[in-house]
């Protein structure tokens, strides 16, 4: 497997510039000049890398128009990019812009797209210039009922996107000049300043920031807005209770972080913070949840954003811990405690000033939906920090653009041409080394798998050890549990234009893909099924434990057994039409795996999905592995393609299931059918067979074999060396040498 992984990865190296190739050509015929700048008649060529295109009025240059998706990611429920051209003038102000390109079920169906383009809309005539200088905040889109997400994506998108390129000096105004100013001072965290301090302390000198909201104050500010229908939707009839009690610190910072998250609690989030990555930690209290529901249907928490220097990110579930109580002294007992890690691909400075925003939502009806935002500022007090004289910054080298009928050589970006899944594997050097480490030993046991089973101890421990490193550090630690939403997103992507960079972003999820497809051309899905799903190895590993506490198992009859086999395809096959029509509503009932739940967020959900995943649990308890035999999805959808492996490596006896049934009835999984063949589409490669299928002492083959070598040994003479004839025959079988087996039947694959 990591052979094939090592090919298809250097093959995707190879190809990767053609296939991240801008499509900014693409998409200006689908403009017209005039929709992105008043009286513009035409495009001229683009230039630079990212090409930015010239928009002339005349021949006056009013602008330049550029792709979204070139400069920063914009990637939604779809998986694929959101493409949108802007319109940028020269002084860093936004004058139009246009949705080209999506895939966004949400948008796709159920919401009109003429909502999601009006939101947009409002972006339009935003100075960006102060954005990206640092002296104004970026502006924020208008909320689409139903389409939060999709619309706060898009809108960060283009902001993000403008902001980039004004900060590349690439468009000859005035404004970005001061966003290129170097630093008057070099600040850096004190690390060694490590002691613990109370709550009190921590608030009172403004380690700990916080913005409290009465349910009054929340509606005044809607009434302000407009929003009279959301202003009357009050979430408690005292106008001063507390709509929220938000709670902000930096806990990567060590004082901070030892005295909020205790020592142990700080040093196992220290071994997560490679590469100067920051934590926040986020509480809360009152009426309003500051993490709200959107994160468990799309994985972004849509009420919070970090900004800073007119960027702002959105987490997401990967990047989030519950916390269950803060260890500093008199810390209040707080409704919601969150770690949040600040994603990687977002430059973030802890010693320069911040802003969380908090989305308040209100609905008043079924789809009706109002937002406003309410900003809680932060910056590290100065006895956290070392601050130097910065050294004087060298001039920065401008290239000027050539005219268009002339042509232009490739603009440097401010070092940022490294495509994003580029910087991202980098920076997960650590885990992708584990995992291919992992996928080696994998392979090595399946190849050598006739001396592991011919040595039953061994295998058991080893396949416990492996199972433990499953559920624990795949999946537990680095989240990487493969689902059927990544088999509908990706076949949606081959019907509807596949492009690499989404896939490539989940670096451990991409190798175990590639891996898994490696593995059906030779074992079908059993290596995964068997060994690499988390949840499958949850699932065996506390039957292990039911079956030593003499839990009382359930053997489920064959005929009955059979006929719910098929349910787990009749599940893949519902939710594969329903992605079809619309991806976001087939993730909705993919709920049906409970692997977010026990896996991802490791139990910290919302307690239907906690009581769901648990009673597959307790059920396994007495039917080993029962969600993997009736229900899973994916192992449905990894069935369908292990079909075409080119290998059989499970060996069977001519006795096997006639008149011998040991095997069946002793499978785990009960993948082999009475009459003795194993059904492959079911069997998830535990070894137990080809166990039996080398011992000596259970095997009633092997049995005989053993008996007729041991007659065969008793009555032949003691060797008496050279001379004395010829040796007894010798016939060999799987490898060994036994003697006098020449009525023994030969073993069949």
């Amino acid at each position: 497997m990591p052979v094939v992984l090592a090919a298809f990865v250097v093959l995707l190296s190879a190809t990767h510039a053609s296939q991240a190739a801008s499509r900014l050509g693409e998409f200006l015929p689908k403009v017209q000049p005039g929709e992105l700048f008043s009286g513009a008649d035409r495009f001229g060529e683009p230039v630079g890398e990212p090409p930015i295109a010239p928009v002339y009025r005349g021949d006056d240059i009013v602008g330049h128009a550029l792709l979204n998706s070139d400069f920063t990611s914009a990637v939604g429920y779809s998986g694929k990019p959101i493409q949108i051209v802007i319109g940028l003038d020269r002084q860093g102000v936004l004058r139009g812009l246009k949705l080209v390109h999506h895939q966004e079920p949400i948008v796709l169906v159920g919401i009109p797209e003429a909502d999601v383009v009006a939101a947009l809309n409002g972006l339009i005539d935003k100075d960006l210039g102060r954005v990206a200088a640092g002296a104004q905040r970026p502006p924020q889109v208008d909320i689409v009922s139903g389409a939060t997400v999709t619309v706060l994506v898009m809108g960060d998108s283009v902001v993000r996107a403008a902001v980039r390129l004004i900060r590349s000096g690439r468009l000859g105004g005035n404004e970005s000049a001061g966003a290129e100013a170097g630093p008057a001072e070099t600040r850096t965290v004190d690390m060694t300043r490590t002691e613990t301090r109370d709550w009190a302390t921590l608030l009172g000198d403004g380690s700990i920031r916080s913005l409290r909201l009465t349910v009054g104050e929340v509606s005044q500010a809607f009434g302000r807005a407009g929003q009279e229908h959301a202003a009357s939707r009050v979430e408690r009839k005292n106008p001063e209770d507390t709509f929220i009690e938000l709670y902000v610190a930096p806990v990567s910072v060590p004082s901070i972080g030892i005295s909020l998250l205790g020592e142990t609690g700080y040093r196992r989030l220290e071994r997560k913070l490679a590469g100067g990555r920051q934590a926040l930690l986020i509480a809360g209290d009152g009426a309003y949840s500051f993490k709200g529901s959107g994160y468990v249907r799309g994985g972004i928490f849509d009420r919070i954003e970090l900004l800073q220097n007119g960027q702002g990110v959105r987490f997401r579930d990967r990047d989030h811990t519950r916390l269950g109580d803060i260890a500093a002294e008199g810390a209040p007992r707080l409704r919601e405690i969150a770690l949040f890690m600040v994603p990687e691909d977002f430059a973030f400075d802890v010693t320069q000033p911040w802003d969380l925003q908090l989305l308040a939502q209100r609905a008043w009806g079924a789809r009706d939906k109002a937002a406003l935002p309410f900003e809680l500022g932060y910056a590290l007090p100065q006895s956290y920090m070392k601050i130097e004289p910065a050294a004087a910054p060298q001039a920065p080298t401008v290239v000027a653009e050539a005219p268009a009928a002339e042509g232009a050589a490739a603009t440097p970006f401010d070092g940022e041409n490294e495509p994003l899944w580029m910087g991202i594997w980098r920076m997960n050097a650590v885990k992708i080394g584990v995992t291919v480490v992992a996928l080696l030993v994998l392979t090595a046991i399946f190849f050598f798998q006739d001396w592991l089973a011919r040595r039953p101890l061994a295998r058991v421990w080893v396949r416990r050890a492996f199972l433990l490193y499953a559920l624990v550090w795949l999946g537990w630690y680095a989240n990487a549990q493969l689902s059927v939403v990544n088999v509908l997103t990706f076949t949606s992507a081959l019907v509807t234009g596949f492009q690499w960079e989404f896939f490539l972003s989940a670096p451990l999820i991409f190798i175990l893909w590639a891996s898994v497809a490696a593995a059906l051309l030779f074992w079908g899905r059993g290596p995964f099924c068997g060994w690499l799903c988390p949840f499958g190895a949850l699932q065996e590993l506390t039957n292990n434990l039911a079956r030593w506490l003499k839990v009382p198992q359930i053997t489920v009859p064959f005929w009955l057994h059979e006929r719910l086999w098929p349910i787990k395809y009749m599940i893949f096959l519902g939710l594969f039409g329903l992605s079809l029509y619309s991806v976001a509503l087939a993730e909705v009932f993919a709920e049906v795996e409970p692997f977010k739940t026990a896996i991802v967020l490791k139990f910290a959900r919302e307690w239907p999905f906690v009581v769901f995943a648990l009673t597959l649990l307790s059920i396994g308890l007495f039917i080993e592995r029962f969600y993997c035999r009736y229900l899973c999805p994916l192992g449905a959808a990894l069935a369908i393609p292990g079909r075409i492996r080119m290998f059989e490596w499970l060996k069977r006896w001519p006795e096997c299931g006639s008149p011998c049934h040991r095997c069946a009835k002793e499978c785990p999984v009960q993948s082999i059918h009475p009459e003795g063949q194993i059904n492959v589409n079911e069997c998830i490669y535990c070894m137990h067979c080809q166990e039996l299928y080398h011992d000596d002492q259970r095997c009633p083959h092997m049995i005989q074999v053993r008996l007729k070598r041991e007659k065969f040994e008793r009555l032949s003479p003691p060797s008496s060396g050279a001379g004395k004839g010829p040796a007894a025959p010798v016939i060999t079988h799987a490898g060994a040498p036994i003697a006098g087996a020449g009525s023994a039947s030969q073993p069949t694959n």
